[in-house]
């Protein structure tokens, strides 16, 4: 059985300034001060950020019924803001699905804001079919949240900075 699922969150932020916490490594580094009740902690297995890189992401207590998983970038367009990340141990793969892909996209609406598009593509074995009910854009929505408000207060920071130098 194959499905996808999508979530899109507007962030009043411009485009380029999102995708900068994409694009690589920085939103690894993050992440479990972000959301540390989704995950506990994440570790860089091989790579430099780009194409080919793994991650080793530890899942939270009560994430059920994951531990953990690694992903692996398999896409990185910084033209037009695109990354994409498959699942190649753990995770929903130890609950009968075949693949689950992520993507990334940041779509500049105007110069001033953007949209997270968080979209999963999976496969489950027609053994699992009840376990397709996993597949879930949650963790992406409060991650796109999380970076978003993340963003939003370093600026103010900067500016903060700036008017009293």
């Amino acid at each position: 059985m194959k499905g996808s699922l999508c979530h899109e969150f507007e962030t009043g932020l411009p485009a380029a300034e999102v995708w900068e916490m994409y694009r690589g490594l920085r939103i690894s580094q993050v992440v479990p001060q972000l959301l540390p009740g989704i995950f506990r902690k994440v570790e860089l297995v091989e790579g430099d950020g780009g194409v080919g890189t793994v991650l080793h992401l530890t899942f939270s207590h009560g994430i059920a019924p994951l531990e953990y998983q690694k992903e692996k970038f398999i896409k990185i367009d910084h033209e037009n803001y695109v990354k994409e990340v498959i699942v190649v141990e753990g995770g929903l793969l130890d609950h009968g699905f075949q693949k689950y892909l992520i993507r990334i996209e940041i779509i500049g609406q105007t110069k001033k804001t953007s949209t997270i598009r968080s979209s999963i593509e999976y496969e489950v074995d027609d053994e699992k079919t009840d376990n397709a009910s996993f597949a879930s854009t949650g963790a992406l929505a409060n991650l796109a949240e999380a970076i978003t408000e993340y963003v939003k207060a370093q600026k103010s920071a900067e500016q903060a900075r700036e008017e009293t130098a």
